[in-house]
């Protein structure tokens, strides 16, 4: 009986101990550290800009929304969506009945107030020759209200006439012209309509030149002085080759994209009617000096850490396929306005963490956000 009761105590004390340490394990596990997310930069080389083709968007130069100064209801409309139009066509006119009779109210207005001057200065006159012969026979007094009617007359056919020039104004304002040579290319309201001032009417843009915007790296944008001979091709116009010129650059680069954005400005040949909205691509032919022939890469410089006695200098490169980073030590050369010039260690195509760098350890799981 004791050598059962003996056993039986040394299966309830296994158990107790097994309990005891599946409680420990749980209680001592740590969770998996979180994945690192990094911001990272494909780097490229000099040569890469030579043949390189940029993705961009055509605009036109010149467009504008017309609208009325006045309000009124349509009464022509005769411009229809893709009819190009010539500077000072008139594209639209309202009813200019009311603003006529405004204009002719005025002009009434201003006709009786010369009259009233015209009679004031008959009878400052009358009074002037009647003071001259007789100085006794009419008082300065009266002279002086004969003045004054005088100058009242003069501020009233004044204030006449600034109404007859607004009322005239009013009425030209009914007719909508094209300020330029284009495509009306969207009508906002149809004929008949009762419109308000400064509501859109008719939308038209300039296609005589066409600009067209590019986005171009960072680690490139200084050689953009050295590419000639820019050419443009529009997915309408595959078999087209359009000769442009860089018009403006713009001084600071995207921060989410870090791009700088180039417009390009071009006029189509004959027979091509380029719009804006239409996709396409540019390129162009990168003639370097003697002095800037070096297939070097040039990173941003929070890219570069040093090793800890500050003899060698890294990066993060990061896999894509792994998702995973592992330090690579670069030969960096010159700083500029675009970053760190480096002469090797790394390879045009691959991803150099830009951020964070401290922080990350040798193949260490990390998350790419969007470049």
């Amino acid at each position: 009986m004791s050598n059962r009761l003996t056993r039986l105590r040394c299966v309830v004390l296994a158990l107790f101990a097994i309990q005891l340490g599946a409680c420990s394990n749980d209680n001592t596990a740590t969770p998996p550290p979180p994945i690192r997310p990094i911001k990272a930069v494909q780097v490229g080389s000099t040569k890469e800009l030579t043949g390189r083709v940029f993705p961009g968007m055509a605009k036109a130069t010149q467009e504008v929304n017309l609208s009325f100064r006045v309000a009124g209801t349509l009464k022509e409309l005769p411009v229809k969506k893709g009819e190009d139009v010539q500077a000072g066509d008139i594209v639209a006119s309202l009813d200019p009945r009311d603003y006529e009779v405004d204009l002719r109210d005025a002009r009434s207005q201003l006709a009786n107030a010369e009259a009233s001057l015209r009679n004031a200065k008959q009878e400052y006159d009358r009074a002037r020759r009647i003071q001259k012969a007789d100085v006794g026979a009419i008082s300065q007094s009266v002279l002086d209200q004969r003045s004054t009617a005088v100058d009242a007359g003069r501020a009233q056919v004044n204030s006449a006439k600034a109404l007859v020039a607004a009322a005239s104004d009013r009425k030209k304002y009914t007719v909508l012209r094209a300020p330029f040579d284009g495509v009306v290319v969207e009508r906002y309201v149809e004929n008949f309509e009762d419109v308000q001032a400064k509501q859109e009417i008719v939308r038209i843009v300039d296609t005589s030149r066409i600009e067209m915007e590019v986005s171009v790296p960072e680690n490139l944008i200084s050689y953009l002085p050295y590419v000639q001979n820019h050419r443009v091709t529009f997915d309408a116009f595959p078999d087209t080759t359009i000769p442009a010129t860089v018009k403006e650059v713009s001084t600071e680069a995207s921060s989410a994209t870090r791009t700088y954005e180039v417009t390009l400005i071009m006029e189509p040949p004959a027979g091509v009617k380029l719009l804006p909205g239409m996709a396409g691509r540019t390129t162009g032919d990168l003639t370097l000096p003697d002095e800037k022939k070096v297939d070097q890469i040039v990173i941003p410089e929070s890219a570069i850490f040093p090793s800890p006695d500050q003899t060698k200098t890294y990066v993060w490169v990061f896999d894509p396929e792994s998702q995973t980073v592992s330090r690579k030590e670069v030969q960096k050369g010159q700083l500029s306005n675009q970053g760190i010039s480096v002469t090797g260690g790394i390879s045009p195509g691959e991803w150099v963490v830009t951020a964070g760098v401290h922080f990350l350890a040798e193949g260490q799981h990390v998350r790419l956000l969007e470049p």
